[in-house]
């Protein structure tokens, strides 16, 4: 008979097994996560394995730390351990990514941007990653090779942009059917845009901008309809633009620019009823501008610049109640400027220079608007000027030059203290120019030459103390000369061509920045000041056409960098001083139609003059281009002269040879001596051991100083040499013969604003190269605590060492990488450029360079002279502005330089300059707002159009105080 069970025994029974159930299952799982933890650790760490990180940032990523959710950049999900995010951007790491960190479970979000990563992207990217991974971000690194194919169904933002990632856009790219965001611009990526990009239907933000892509925008892409960013700038579209472009209805960022875009704007453009900005400049568009575009009511930028555009601008503009920027300059357009601009009651700059237009400028232009910057300039404008334009009282630029205007200057521009530079040459403005005219505090630049005003100014109080530069040639001033004008800044002062007389006044040599002083044709007297020559940075001199007398004072002789002088139809006379032209820099004379007699000086000025230039006086000349015929000499002289030549001929033979004898000698030892090796066997094999020059301290440092140095960490030995190791990625290259040859080329490079390189360790398994200890801090940890003044000095300095290697080194150096990480700052604010030796050998450095300070071409591959200039560029406008290139904040600009550029021209000055520096603006403007000028020619996207190194140099010193003595800058400042 079967036993039945007790009611206890069988409770009993049914709470033990649940129980069992869930310990074993807590015991399952505890195990299957501790198997998950670890696999998920082993990932990362592999990940690192695949990285350099010189700065330390994953020094807690070690096995012995199992808690990888506390990592430096690691953000695990609340609920769990899983890695949620990696975040490593601007890191200064390199390496080349491992494809593990997207095998992470559950990771959503990978930023390895702004670092130093080299390589190809893992072409099983897309294929391994898990579907979770929704943001992917691997911009301004330098990776190579082309876009991974696959898809990830889950990715929403995908950020390739700035590397050097060439071949085409991947065909299956349409894959990526949740993307919102996608950048693939500054890259090297050719070929057309493919047609699956259209399946993308949700994306918001599309860029391609700064490629090699050709072909037709397609016009699938208007089957986009979530677009709300298009940038496509900065390649080599052709065609015309689709006219489906208006169905993209939430489209707010339309930017095309620089590409070769023909025909005319679809006038569906005018159905883009949400769209901010509207970017076309640089292409080759032609026809008018679709009435339908100034229907655009939430327009903030309008800029179809630099195209062929025609036809007349109409009075529906007014409709654009939101619009700031207005570009229509270098075009073809026709017709009056319509009246409907002075009722924008937000616009603040508004730039129509280089047109046909005619007629009439608006008369109440100004008093509804806001404007800052006002350029009208070479078009076929008549009447007078308005008397409204300064309203606002935040008119900065006037520029109005090249056309026909006529009365006199409004007495309201007199008033106008915000005015910074103005430009009315060229016109047919008449009149006197009022006292307050010639009080503007904050005008540097003032150009009113080429019309018919008229006056006596010499008794007028100048005040105008940040005047660099005064033009008021070609006009009826009359009376003497000003005796001041406000200004110690002065660098430019053309006076020319007009009815002034009296003498010379002496005060003029008190302008100790003064680089071009032209007071030609005019009816001056008198003798020529000999105190001229304290404006010790005089460069031109034209008194030309005058009615001077006496004769040419001999301190003019002593004045080191004076390049032209012309002194030409006067009445002065006497013999021109022996010494005058003595200084290089002299290169063009012109002395004619005076009553000079005696010799031509027997300097460089005069050696090849040309006849035209010493004709009509009384001078004799032994040389043909002159003309002149040959100087008399006396019996005696001529006697001295002979006789004693038969000694000297033996005797300046032997000294010769002497000379050379001692060269040679001095010569070979000192290339013994630096060539010679040091060879030290150690544990670590041979080391070979060179110095690039001969010194004490070169003869005492020894290769276990170097190998103790390195293995202790401390890169510095006696507080004067620093030791890099060299990247393994370059340790079989430094036994080559030809690298050995160009690292020694590096030794000889020795400049003040450059660390020198003193020499090179190097054995089998590794090597070091030894610099020159330099103490000081980075520009990049002190640029926001520096003074103008300081800051101004670092620019010159850096300037000065472009100079040398570009121009002094044989073959020029290229400095290929250039930065605010790049640059040391001694204690007596010298900049000090730390050298990239072949191949960038060095893996170990104090600061490093981002790529965002890589030119567009170089950043391709190609790297040249004008690549650092361009990089210097950058360096002036972060010296300027506080911002670096590698900021991710520029608003609804793409780049630094476009920032910089549409800031400077829409912005005042008070909110572009770095906040630090902004005390300095009432005594400094001037120099900030030309550096600005230079800062952004340096950054021209052609690099034809950069100056180079020499230019720079000459001209930066200048731009500091004026405009228009450099001579690199013309063009830009047309404008």
């Amino acid at each position: 008979m079967a036993r039945k069970r007790s009611p206890s025994s069988s409770s009993s029974s049914q709470t033990t097994c649940p129980t069992l159930f869930i310990t074993v299952f807590l015991l399952i799982s505890n195990a299957s996560a501790l198997h998950a933890n670890d696999e998920v650790l082993q990932l990362l760490l592999s990940f690192k394995a695949s990285l350099n990180d010189p700065l330390g940032f994953l020094s807690d990523w070690t096995p012995n730390n199992t808690n990888f959710c506390n990592w430096h950049g690691i953000t695990c999900n609340n609920n769990s351990s899983r890695v949620n995010s990696v975040e490593l951007f601007r890191k200064n790491i390199s390496g080349k990514i491992s494809s593990t960190i997207f095998r992470l479970p559950g990771i959503q979000s990978v930023d390895l941007s702004g670092n130093q990563l080299t390589g190809q992207i893992p072409s099983d990217m897309f294929s391994t990653a898990f579907n979770f991974i929704k943001y992917l971000n691997l911009s301004n690194n330098n990776l190579t090779g082309p876009v991974p194919t696959g898809s990830i169904s889950s990715l929403e933002t995908l950020d390739l942009s700035n590397n050097m990632l060439s071949g085409r856009i991947p065909r299956d790219i349409g894959r990526f059917s949740s993307l919102k965001f996608l950048d693939l611009g500054g890259n090297i990526l050719s070929g057309h845009i493919p047609v699956s990009m259209s399946n993308i239907s949700g994306l918001e933000y599309f860029t391609l901008a700064s490629n090699q892509l050709f072909g037709e925008i397609p016009r699938d892409l208007c089957l986009m309809r979530s677009l709300k960013w298009i940038y496509l700038g900065y390649n080599n579209f052709s065609g015309e633009i689709p006219r489906e472009i208006g169905e993209l209805k939430s489209l707010q960022h339309l930017d095309l620019v620089y590409n070769n875009l023909t025909g005319q704007i679809p006038p569906s453009i005018g159905a883009l009823t949400d769209l901010r900005y509207l970017f076309l400049y640089q292409n080759k568009l032609s026809g008018p501008v679709p009435r339908s575009v100034f229907g655009l009511r939430n327009l903030v930028s309008l800029d179809l610049s630099d195209n062929y555009l025609s036809g007349e601008i109409p009075e529906a503009v007014s409709q654009l109640r939101q619009l700031q920027i207005l570009h229509l300059f270098s075009n073809n357009f026709t017709g009056k400027i319509p009246q409907g601009l002075a009722s924008l009651p937000r616009l603040q700059v508004l730039q129509l220079w280089s047109n046909y237009f005619s007629g009439e400028i608006p008369q109440d232009l100004g008093k509804q608007n806001n404007l800052t910057v006002l350029d009208l300039s070479t078009n076929r404008l008549t009447g007078e000027m308005p008397d409204g334009l300064c309203y606002s009282g935040r008119l900065f630029k006037l520029i109005l030059f090249s056309n026909s205007l006529h009365g006199e200057i409004p007495k309201s521009l007199s008033e106008c203290k915000s005015l910074r530079r103005v430009r009315l040459q060229n016109n047919r403005l008449s009149g006197e120019i009022s006292e307050d005219f010639t009080k503007l505090p904050l005008v540097y630049f003032l150009d009113i030459s080429g019309n018919s005003l008229s006056g006596e100014i010499g008794d007028r109080i100048w005040n105008m103390p940040s005047l660099q530069m005064l033009n008021l040639a070609r006009n009826r001033f009359s009376s003497h000369l000003p005796v001041l004008f406000g200004s110690e800044k002065l660098e430019n002062l053309i006076v020319s061509e007009n009815q002034f007389s009296g003498e010379i006044p002496p005060s003029l040599g008190n302008f100790s920045k003064l680089m071009q002083l032209d007071l030609s044709r005019n009816e001056l007297s008198g003798e020529i000041p000999g105190r001229l020559s304290s404006c010790e940075r005089l460069v031109s001199l034209d008194l030309s056409h005058n009615r001077l007398t006496g004769e040419i004072p001999a301190s003019l002789s002593g004045m080191a960098v004076l390049g032209q002088l012309d002194l030409s139809d006067n009445e002065l006379s006497g013999e021109i001083p022996r010494n005058l032209g003595r200084s290089e820099s002299l290169v063009q004379v012109n002395v004619s139609h005076n009553h000079f007699h005696g010799s031509l000086p027997l300097t460089g000025g005069f050696l090849a003059i040309n006849a035209s230039a010493v004709a009509g006086n009384s001078l004799c000349g032994g040389d043909t281009a002159s003309g002149l015929p040959p100087c008399k000499k006396s019996l005696i002289k001529s006697v001295l002269v002979r006789r004693p030549t038969w000694w000297l001929v033996p005797i300046t033979c032997f000294l010769v040879a002497l000379v050379v004898v001692v060269l040679v000698v001095v010569f070979v030892r000192r290339r013994k001596g630096i060539l010679e090796l040091k060879r030290v066997e150690n544990e670590n094999g041979i080391w070979e051991l060179q110095f690039f020059e001969s010194n004490k301290l070169a003869k005492s440092v020894t290769v276990e100083d170097i190998l103790l140095s390195a293995r202790e960490g401390n890169p510095i030995i006696d507080s004067k040499l620093v030791v890099k190791k060299i990247s393994a990625n370059h340790v079989n290259s430094i036994h080559q013969q030809s690298v050995w040859s160009d690292i020694g080329e590096f030794g000889k490079i020795r400049h003040r604003n450059v660390i020198k390189l003193i020499g090179m360790c190097r054995s089998q398994k590794g090597g070091y190269l030894v610099y020159e200890y330099c103490e000081g801090k980075l520009l990049s940890e002190i640029l926001r605590s520096l003074s103008w003044e300081r800051r101004r000095k670092i620019a010159v300095g850096i300037a000065k060492a472009l100079r040398f290697l570009h121009c002094c080194c044989s073959p020029a150096v290229v400095v290929g990488r250039l930065s605010p990480e790049d640059i040391m700052v001694d204690g007596k604010d010298e900049p000090r450029l730390s050298l990239r030796v072949p191949g960038s050998m060095c893996s170990e450095s104090k600061g490093f360079t981002s790529s965002a300070y890589v030119a567009p071409e170089a950043s391709k591959g190609i790297s040249t002279e004008k690549s650092d200039i361009y990089a210097f560029g950058l360096i002036l406008i972060e010296l300027l502005t506080g911002k670096s290139p590698a900021d991710t904040d520029f608003g609804v600009h793409e780049s630094f330089v476009e920032w910089a550029r549409y800031c400077y021209s829409d912005c005042h000055l008070d909110t572009w300059i770095d906040e630090a520096i902004r005390g300095h603006v009432s005594s400094d403007q001037n120099e900030i707002v030309e550096t600005m000028n230079l800062s952004l020619h340096c950054t021209a996207g052609d690099p034809t159009a950069r100056p180079c190194a020499t230019e720079l140099c000459k001209t930066l010193n200048s731009v500091m105080r004026t405009a228009s003595c450099a001579s690199g800058l013309k063009s830009f400042f047309t404008s």
